[in-house]
């Protein structure tokens, strides 16, 4: 399995980061990595094609809001939370508590 580049926590770009989560289906993916803690690719509730889904995992992680691991013969996800938190207070935290509170709305 290819080893994939993080950027180091103080080359985090606020412009990347707000760039990153201006997509919908990101926010999805950013909430669903908060609620569950880390997901294995594959397991990603979004109505978009794995190559799609794919992308989408790839800007994340190039805006460093992601880490991606080896886990088995899967790539596990989860959230930089404290490392972008730690760069740029309540920035991350204010939108997983949107993200999540929408999806608990009826």
């Amino acid at each position: 399995m290819r080893a994939l580049n993080h950027p180091n926590a103080d080359s985090i770009e606020l412009a990347g980061v707000l760039d990153a989560l201006a997509d919908p289906i990101r926010l999805q993916i950013v909430g669903q990595l908060a609620a569950a803690g880390g997901v294995v690719c594959g397991g990603f509730d979004v109505p978009v094609s794995m190559s799609t889904l794919s992308h989408h995992l790839k800007v994340l992680r190039e805006a460093g809001l992601l880490r991606v691991t080896p886990d088995g013969s899967f790539r596990r996800h989860e959230l930089r939370l404290n490392e972008v938190e730690g760069r740029f207070p309540g920035i991350l935290s204010a939108v997983v508590d949107n993200v999540i509170g929408e999806f608990a709305r009826p």
